[in-house]
């Protein structure tokens, strides 16, 4: 015979299920706790930004569950984050369109100046490269650091090239720049402004064409250092302001949000103290219920407590009504119980005194033998009541040091006297398993548990009734096992229910009241244990576990 081993107590689906959202970050070294924090902070931001932009996503999708402060700060922080961009995009196209312009209009006046200069007389004269090398004060106080010059005779040789440098010394101008403005000047065909980038940097130039085949074409420039410049330290300022507007606008939104989400913070733990209520037991405490300051009808939170409060109140309600019902139901199952005693006992000894007493007929007999066997399935309901009803009652049971390997030996002996027709055999340890308990409970939590194995199977089932204790020595097992037909799937999760019988499920079940599984279940819970039942074609075990702690100590 081979000793049958019950399963461990542990499973994947007891076990607590991971946390959507990340816990304390807190490290003994201070850079992982930084860097942890950080990365939590990236999570949270990230997963708030994708459930914005899709609000159906699943938790898994997002990798984190967002709070809704983490949504509102995100939302605040991108609002100002765009609002910013377009205050400053609107500003710097602004900024760039006046400081061009006002290139434009120094170009234009500087180009007067030395290309076309005002004679005497007062009338305009166009000036070519020869009257430009006469002049020694083309470069005249005033002129712009880095304004250039540049003037293409008739014949396309570059006669002039300069700059004014920083300095105020007039400086030629490199070969490549030299060439590209020659080339603009002589391609030119309309005087005209445009952008251009040379070794000495970027310049607004104007082009004065020549008018003719033997005149000469100008170039002049100023430079755009300044205006490039002003952008850069303008981008520079704008995105430091935006960044720190955005940084301020989170931490303060942050505070401020967290501040205003205290009141629902509140509310949801008053929820979630109701949600660990055991309600099967107990009503709710009126000291489980939203704070007046946060249950005012007149505010959006406030309107949360407030109705929560009536849901309380009202599922309160509920279970005091049940809780009376449920009472009246087991007083009058006890006294209905109680009072069927009688009666019964006295159909049986009529019964009795009627075959012992009076000659019956064949036909008689038969009744009276139905009369009796009625009578008896009667008496077991009846005592199967009135035990359930002293089980609801919460009657405490008698304790006492029990072994349970004595009585499971005892219970198995009594079992394989009374049927015959099924191979029982014994699986217990050498040394005694002793709980605390109440004897005649545990010895029918026993023989209830062997007579549904031998009830709900065919003959020559094998059935191993096991004791142990498991591997944390903490609780003592009780195991009935059978290779029969096995059991319904669709009838396992109402198996320890009153009144439920699984007739389909497995043969011969005739003769059964529907409540000897539902006394196991109630004794055992009474005792602080818990019983378990799994099932296949061939493999039926119920597991029934008691506490060892009391009988230790």
């Amino acid at each position: 015979m081979s000793a049958y081993t019950p399963g461990d107590s542990g499973s994947p689906d007891a076990e607590p299920t991971r946390r959507l959202r990340t816990g304390d970050t807190r490290d003994g070294r201070t850079g992982l706790g930084r860097i942890a924090s950080m990365k939590h902070l990236y999570i949270r931001f990230r997963a708030a930004w994708r459930s914005m932009k899709n609000p159906d996503a699943s938790p898994e999708e997002m990798g984190y569950v967002p709070h809704l402060r983490s949504r509102l700060i995100a939302i605040l922080v991108v609002a100002l984050g765009v609002a910013c961009l377009i205050i400053g995009l609107s500003t710097y196209v602004t900024l760039q369109n006046s400081l061009y312009q006002q290139a434009e209009s120094n170009l234009k006046e500087t180009s007067h100046r030395v290309v076309q200069p005002t004679s005497r007389n007062g009338k305009q004269e166009e000036v070519d490269c020869d009257d430009l090398k006469k002049d020694k004060s083309i470069f005249a106080p005033g002129q712009a650091s880095g304004t250039l010059i540049t003037c293409v005779d008739s014949e396309g040789s570059v006669e002039i090239a300069s700059k004014l440098g920083s300095d105020g010394t007039i400086q030629s101008l490199s070969a490549n720049d030299q060439v590209t403005l020659g080339t603009l000047a002589l391609n030119s065909t309309k005087s005209e402004e445009r952008e251009v980038k040379l070794e000495a940097g970027t310049y607004l130039i104007q082009i004065t064409p020549k008018a003719s085949s033997d005149s000469d074409a100008q170039v002049v420039g100023i430079p755009l250092h300044n205006v490039q410049q002003t952008l850069t330290i303008f981008v520079i300022v704008v995105s430091i302001g935006s960044i720190a507007v955005m940084v301020g606008a989170g931490v303060a939104g942050s505070y401020i949000i967290r501040r205003t989400m205290k009141p629902l913070e509140r509310v949801s733990a008053v929820a979630t103290d109701v949600a660990h209520l055991d309600l099967e037991e107990h009503t709710i405490s009126s000291a489980v219920r939203v704070e007046p300051r946060d249950s005012d009808p007149r505010t959006e939170v406030g309107a949360v407590g407030y109705a929560l409060n009536q849901l309380l109140d009202n599922v309160n309600s509920a279970l005091e009504v049940r809780e009376r019902t449920e009472h009246q139901i087991r007083a009058f199952i006890a006294d209905a119980s109680h009072e069927l005693r009688t009666p019964l006992a006295a159909i049986k000894g009529y019964s009795d005194m009627l075959r012992w007493t009076e000659p019956l007929s064949d036909s008689g007999q038969s009744s009276l033998a139905r009369i009796d066997s009625q009578t008896e399935r009667m008496s077991r309901l009846v005592e199967d009541l009135l035990t359930l009803a002293r089980l609801d009652e919460g009657r405490e049971p008698k304790l006492e040091t029990v072994d349970l390997t004595e009585l499971l030996v005892e219970c198995t002996s009594d079992m394989q006297a009374a049927a015959r027709t099924h191979v029982w055999h014994l699986d217990v340890p050498h040394e005694p398993v002793e709980v605390v308990a109440d004897r005649s409970q545990m010895q029918r939590v026993i023989l209830n548990l062997l007579s549904n194995a031998r009830k709900h199977t065919d003959e020559g089932t094998r059935v191993i009734a096991g004791l142990s204790v498991d591997h944390t020595r903490r609780e003592a097992v009780i195991s009935v096992v059978d290779n029969g037909p096995g059991i319904a799937p669709d009838f396992l999760p109402k198996i320890f229910d009153r009144f439920t019988r699984a007739d389909k499920a497995r043969s011969g079940s005739d003769g059964t009241t529907g409540l000897g599984l539902a006394i196991v279940q109630a004794i055992v819970q009474a005792h602080g244990g818990s019983i378990q039942v799994q099932s296949q074609p061939g493999h039926t075990v119920f597991m029934v576990r008691l506490p060892l702690e009391s009988a230790e100590s």
